[in-house]
């Protein structure tokens, strides 16, 4: 009796104390029409920033954000048109609230251009390497950071930054970054080391380019023989469905001769 005096008191106790919370509305399908509607928009959008029409352009993705306040991405849109109208603060209070919206590294990683762009250099190391804890394959990121890092002084986080970009994407031009920060330091081991380096990925670039234009040659000329092989297969199949007609017609037909009909 006690037992269940125990658990009538705890159940109310949970049930007055820590009150379950509402289940989240479901969201309203949208119309067709307004789906159309947004269609219509986000393609005025982007055309008009192709066109570099940035009026038309912010105006179609304000009229966006009135009618889908939450819509990350067209804050991440009107975030990257005002940062190339020199519109930094709005761009990155585009580029904030997008980030709040949706956990997006490209929104963090354009906070920090723009944050790089106006010499505010600690806060943009600070939000590429944010946006490498979240995205840490993408070269683009190290490549911005070690020159957020180079202008802080931070040469040797430059450096491994760079060689991080470069084990994600082999290129010689990070390869020709690390050493033009090595020629800066006065390193000279270092300059003829990364030196011999650039020499090599550029050999290596160049083998890989003469295999794809091989593979190319190859594929071309494979192609071409299946063509060929289709055309033949078909011309000598329609001579023998031809050489089949005329042979039907010249065999004279044999009539059998009916059940009923008494043979002479």
């Amino acid at each position: 009796m006690i037992a269940v005096f125990v658990i009538l008191i705890f159940i109310l106790y949970l049930v007055f104390l820590f009150p379950m919370e509402p289940a989240p509305e479901p969201e309203e399908e949208k119309s067709p029409k307004y789906k159309a509607q947004m269609k219509k928009l986000w393609q005025v959008a982007q055309t008009s920033m192709r066109e570099r029409k940035p009026f038309k352009a912010e105006k179609a993705l304000l009229t966006i954000l009135k009618f889908d306040e939450k819509n990350a991405a067209a804050y991440n849109r009107l975030g990257i048109l005002y940062a190339k109208g020199q519109k930094y603060d709005e761009a990155v209070e585009c580029f904030e609230i997008a980030q709040s919206l949706d956990n997006n590294p490209a929104s963090i990683h354009n906070v920090g251009l723009i944050y790089l762009e106006t010499g505010a250099y600690e806060k943009a190391a600070m939000a590429f390497n944010q946006a490498i804890e979240l995205e840490g394959d993408v070269p683009a990121r190290y490549i911005a950071l070690a020159k957020a890092e180079e202008k802080l002084g931070n040469n040797k986080k430059a450096i491994n930054a760079l060689e991080s970009a470069y084990e994600l994407d082999p290129k010689v031009s990070t390869l020709r970054q690390i050493l033009a920060i090595y020629e800066n330091t006065g390193d000279t081991e270092a300059v003829t080391a990364t030196a011999a380096r650039v020499e090599e990925q550029i050999v290596k670039d160049n083998e890989a380019k003469k295999k794809r234009a091989a593979s190319r040659a190859r594929g071309a000329t494979a192609k071409a023989t299946r063509q060929s092989t289709r055309k033949t297969v078909s011309k000598s199949t329609n001579t023998a469905n031809q050489n089949s007609t005329a042979k039907s017609k010249s065999t004279p037909k044999i009539i059998k001769p009916h059940a009923g009909r008494k043979r002479i």
